[in-house]
């Protein structure tokens, strides 16, 4: 054998180092900072149910409800009524039985074309703006940008994120919470409860055609093999923090479209906050804003960017937490 096999392999490293700079150069300049809790002039408060502007709050201050629910809305006006009597009923229910449970919930219209943040305040004007709040982006941020905004303006004990179309029965909110309490004790009191529908997958394949079934095989394997490997379920909509929790989280994300769960769990992962994966009642409501295959590649491209900007220390985690 002459030279030409050693010269071969020499070329193949070299173009494998190129591609790795090459690689690591994309990911470096397409890579930001934190996001920063931004809120154009239009976006600095909420109307009350009289039409008033109020001066929205933090979550640096100290929490006056026991619960926030934080409901991201991007053109809701059809499916967002059907999740908001569920859950208001739920709510008024269980603090007529228990006058100390208080609670608000928390609409983000992520920059909608149709009456969404109308729908919304009507709700308001319903239940009084102590209860119900409306915050309207003025640009479509993505679900995790608007998950984060209702998080950053959130009073709650407990913060729970949960999806406009109501694919999860509120009432599953319960289960959640007393598997937050087996977590205990938590530490710095953070803990995190995430509902799960990995016990309804062999029913959702069933279901499903082959190609989006492979999606979604794909796509947990990803998940898997690069962020996170301790919950089968990162996508469910329907996740409990204690406040400490979501402040510790939220504050490190930078994803703020579909793949934002992964990089918070990531991140909880990262600071060891316990977290619990609670199996809920789930059923597919029509008018989802995810395209199987362009969103799956979004998230794709996304997964292995959060692994690649915190392995090669473009993104840091810094704990902001205040220590006493």
């Amino acid at each position: 054998m002459g030279p030409f096999p050693e010269q071969l392999a020499v070329l193949v490293v070299l173009l494998a180092a190129a591609a790795l700079i090459l690689l690591s150069f994309v990911v470096f300049l397409s890579a930001t900072k934190i996001p920063d809790i931004y809120w154009q002039k239009e976006e600095n408060f909420f109307l009350n149910a009289s039409g008033k502007k109020k001066t929205l709050p933090t979550i640096h201050d100290s929490p006056t409800k026991q619960l926030s629910i934080v409901v991201p809305s991007y053109n809701e006006e059809k499916r967002l009524p059907l999740m908001m009597d569920e859950a208001l009923g739920y709510l008024d229910m269980r603090q007529k039985q228990d006058p100390s449970f208080t609670y608000e919930v928390i609409v983000v219209d992520d920059g909608s074309k149709d009456q969404t943040s109308q729908i919304a305040l009507n709700y308001c004007q319903k239940y009084g703006n102590d209860n119900v709040r409306v915050i309207t982006l003025v640009k479509n941020r993505g679900k995790g940008g608007a998950v984060k905004t209702g998080v950053f303006t959130s009073r709650g004990r407990k913060i729970l994120m949960a999806d406009a179309d109501g694919a999860t029965k509120f009432a599953d909110l319960e289960k959640l919470e007393k598997e937050l309490g087996n977590l205990q004790p938590w530490p710095d009191q953070m803990a995190i409860a995430c509902g799960s529908r990995a016990h309804l997958e062999k029913e959702s394949i069933a279901q499903r055609s082959y190609f989006r079934t492979l999606l979604m095989h794909g796509f947990h394997f990803l998940v898997w093999f690069l962020c996170v490997k301790e919950i089968r379920d990162t996508q469910c909509g329907f996740k409990l923090l204690t406040r400490e929790a979501a402040l510790l989280t939220f504050a490190n994300l930078h994803i703020e479209r579909w793949a934002f769960d992964v990089e918070l769990l990531y991140i909880a992962q990262f600071f060891k906050i316990p977290i619990a994966e609670v199996a809920v009642n789930w059923t597919e409501i029509e008018g989802s804003k995810l395209v199987p295959f362009w969103s799956w590649l979004q998230m794709g491209k996304d997964l292995l960017l959060i692994r690649l900007r915190y392995l090669t220390g473009i993104w840091k985690l810094v704990n902001t937490r205040k220590k006493n």
